[in-house]
Order: C-alpha cells, then sequence, then structure tokens
C-alpha cells in the first residue's frame, strides 16, 4: 500500500515538475514571439521613415530644380541649334532631321528645319503657319489645336506650362544633370509623356523626348542654346503674292 502511495505521489510530483517546464517553455514562447514582433515593428517603422524620408528629399530636389528652370526659362527668348529624331514603331521607320529654332513668352515659336529638307513651322502664340519653300505652300490655322497643354515643345516658350499641366517625377538625378518625366492627368492620344533631361551646371534643357499613345517617339537634343532679345517679327509670317494658302481644320 505504501509503494503504491509512494509511486502516486512520484507521479504527482512528476506532473508538476512537467507542468512547470511547460509553462517555462510556453513564457519563453510567448517572450521570443513578443521580442520577434517588436523587432519587426522597429524594423517596419524604420523602413517607412526611411522610405518617407527619401520620398521627401525627392520632393525637395524637383522642387530646386522646378524653380531653378523657371527663373532660366520664365518670360525670356532664346536661339538653339536642334537635332530631331523620329521613330514609328509600327512601321519601325526612322527620320533624321536637323535645324535651329526660336522661343518667346508666351508661346511664340519658329523652328526652321534644314535638313532633311527646307520647312518651317512658325506661330505668334495664336496662328500656326507651316511654311514650304519648295512646294510654295502654307498652311495655316489655330496654333492652340496643334500646340495643346505644351506639346510640341511649346512649353519651352511658356515654362509655366510644366506645373500647370503635368504630372511631374524624378527619373535620376547626378551632379551633371536631372532627368524628369512629364506626365498629363488627361488622356492624350499624341502625348502619353515627355522626359526632359536638364543641366545641373545651368539649368538649361538639353533633351525632350515625347511620346504618344502609339508608342512613338520623337527626340529633340539642343545645342548652342542662347537667351537673348528676339525681335516679335521672327514669329510673324506673311503671306505673299502666288503662295498657295491652304487652311488647316
Amino acid at each position: 500500500m505504501l509503494k503504491i502511495n509512494e509511486k502516486i505521489f512520484e507521479n504527482f510530483f512528476d506532473s508538476l515538475n512537467n507542468l512547470k517546464v511547460t509553462r517555462k517553455g510556453n513564457q519563453l514562447k510567448s517572450l521570443f514571439h513578443r521580442i520577434r514582433l517588436n523587432l519587426l515593428f522597429v524594423i517596419l517603422g524604420c523602413c517607412i521613415l526611411f522610405s518617407t524620408a527619401s520620398a521627401l528629399g525627392n520632393e525637395i530636389m524637383k522642387e530646386d530644380i522646378l524653380i531653378a528652370i523657371e527663373k532660366k526659362y520664365s518670360g525670356k527668348s532664346f536661339e538653339a541649334d536642334f537635332t530631331q529624331i523620329s521613330k514609328l514603331a509600327a512601321l519601325d521607320i526612322t527620320e533624321n532631321a536637323a535645324g535651329t529654332a526660336s522661343f518667346s513668352h508666351p508661346g511664340k515659336m519658329r523652328w526652321i528645319y534644314k535638313e532633311p529638307e527646307h520647312h518651317e513651322i512658325i506661330t505668334n502664340g495664336k496662328l500656326l503657319w507651316i511654311f514650304r519653300p519648295e512646294e510654295n505652300q502654307v498652311m495655316q490655322g489655330d496654333a492652340s489645336q496643334f500646340f495643346k497643354e505644351g506639346a510640341g515643345g511649346s512649353f519651352l516658350s511658356d515654362i509655366s506650362l510644366v506645373r500647370k499641366n503635368y504630372i511631374i517625377h524624378i527619373n535620376e538625378i547626378t551632379d551633371d544633370y536631372a532627368e524628369m518625366s512629364l506626365v498629363s492627368p488627361k488622356k492624350n492620344p499624341d502625348i502619353s509623356s515627355i522626359v526632359i533631361l536638364i543641366s545641373r551646371k545651368n539649368y538649361e534643357i538639353e533633351r525632350i523626348i515625347i511620346k504618344n499613345a502609339y508608342d512613338d517617339t520623337t527626340r529633340f537634343e539642343f545645342y548652342n542654346i542662347q537667351f537673348k532679345s528676339i525681335d516679335p517679327d521672327v514669329f510673324e509670317f506673311k503671306p505673299f503674292e502666288g503662295l498657295n494658302i491652304i487652311d488647316l481644320d
């Protein structure tokens, strides 16, 4: 009888010891779980803070660059040489052109194409003329229909259109240049995005790449940029006798 009771007590104490071990094990597991959760929250918090700080830094740099190019271009006139590469994605066709361009605020431009054939695109901000001297022809129409929201590089003649009409993203910033994407919040088959390359040395816009909804691209490279006063008559066109005039719809 004694041996049975002793066995019962031994089993009882073993059960207590196992219970204590189990409780300690559960406590350790619970403590480890809490530590792991706390570490996870700390890591997530650091990631969020880092991401927020990085985004804030990009916004500050973007604002600084926008202010700099606005100061450079607002209300100014300038001339530049340019090269143009146009690619038609569907037909796999590439066309090259070159010439000189003049810009004046607000909305005045004159593109003189010298290669591959001579023609000119002229606007005083209200009217548009496309002059082809070799064909003795000029097409004329309403400029606003062809240069909506800064299309055709027209934002160079009114830099305020960048902030007004586009969502601006920083693509890349180095010591030498900054690249930005301009995306219109409105659907426009003619322009899906514009990428501009800005010199960090003088904040001149050296490259524009315009992409449309069909993946066609037009790339302009500007060089020999000169900010100067330009005669307003440069942005006018006076038809002459015998010229074939075509009205644009």
